[in-house]
């Protein structure tokens, strides 16, 4: 399985266009201590022809233009290599991209009931898309199943989908919690049957159970939530918010942050993704990076290519 990350940052990039922390600051200068990333979306492939997304940012269409394998197949008037999306939560920084791929015949999607609630009810994404191409949207299982491509062929590919605790958009007031915890985010595992190779994806994690770090085990890469260092981040920076759990992510510093509770995780290869611009790991040679890089973690950046 080939694995690319089209883009490693949260939600308004790096940099924010209305931002001026000091990494949006340093970003703009262009000086290389913090690199510009776009929105957080990775993209998979059992056969390098045929992608599948996993989330659709609002920066995938400069995404597509950066990577060569997802643009129009050669000698065709139209066409994408784009075989479906599979979305962890209805979050804007995941589900805007794809009003972007509306221009396509055909769109399928992968999400499960909350999420499918949400884009429905909360935000009206669904409906205002389906206005424009036909859209599938499977039910995401949480038993595996085998991934298929656009025209119902089967890939290489098997996934299952998993509950992480969260916390629901914004927008999404109607969506009903299941009395876990649990307001609509998944996670996903995704296989590869031809090299055994194993992918776990979890961009938004409110908390990590101990059940939760158990399977986070079994894999070959683990994309993980790095959204925030600390919980009081964007108040350090002088940016009026929410603290990172009230927004819903686990920061990676601190007794439960996710640094010590993933720090028996066996996975070969860990990478935060979904990194907030404020977050200090993303300036190199921070003692917040090396803290990281000593401890077996990778700092996702846009473009790093995996194959398991």
């Amino acid at each position: 399985m080939r694995v690319r990350i089209l883009g490693s940052a949260a939600g308004g990039g790096l940099p924010q266009w209305n931002c001026n922390c000091s990494n949006c600051k340093a970003a703009r200068l262009g000086t290389g201590r913090v690199r510009p990333r776009t929105q957080s979306s990775v993209a998979i492939s059992a056969d390098g022809i045929r992608w599948f997304l996993l989330n659709a940012s609002p920066d995938i269409a400069r995404q597509i233009d950066a990577f060569s394998p997802l643009q129009p197949v050669r000698f065709h008037p139209r066409g994408t290599p784009i075989q479906g999306v599979l979305l962890t939560n209805a979050d804007l920084d995941h589900t805007l991209g794809l009003l972007s791929l509306r221009e396509g015949s055909a769109l399928s999607l992968h999400a499960n009931r909350e999420i499918q609630a949400a884009l429905t009810d909360g935000l009206g994404l669904l409906p205002a898309l389906k206005s424009f191409c036909k859209t599938k949207v499977f039910r995401a299982s949480l038993a595996e199943r085998r991934l298929r491509h656009a025209d119902g062929s089967p890939s290489a590919l098997s996934y299952r989908a998993f509950k992480v605790p969260c916390k629901k958009p914004r927008f999404a007031s109607k969506m009903r919690s299941d009395g876990s915890g649990m307001h609509g985010a998944i996670g996903y595992k995704i296989c590869d049957s031809k090299t055994g190779g194993c992918l776990i994806y979890a961009p938004e994690v409110l908390k990590v159970t101990e059940n939760l770090a158990s399977f986070l085990n079994d894999c070959d890469l683990l994309l993980f939530d790095g959204t925030f260092w600390s919980d009081n981040e964007m108040a350090k920076e002088g940016i009026a918010g929410r603290t990172a759990l009230k927004m819903g992510h686990i920061p990676i510093q601190g007794e439960d942050g996710s640094l010590r509770r993933l720090a028996n995780v066996t996975a070969p290869r860990k990478i935060f993704v979904h990194i907030n611009n404020t977050n200090p790991i993303l300036r190199e040679n921070s003692p917040e990076r090396r803290r990281v890089l000593s401890a077996g973690w990778q700092v996702g950046e846009d473009g790093m290519e995996f194959e398991i």
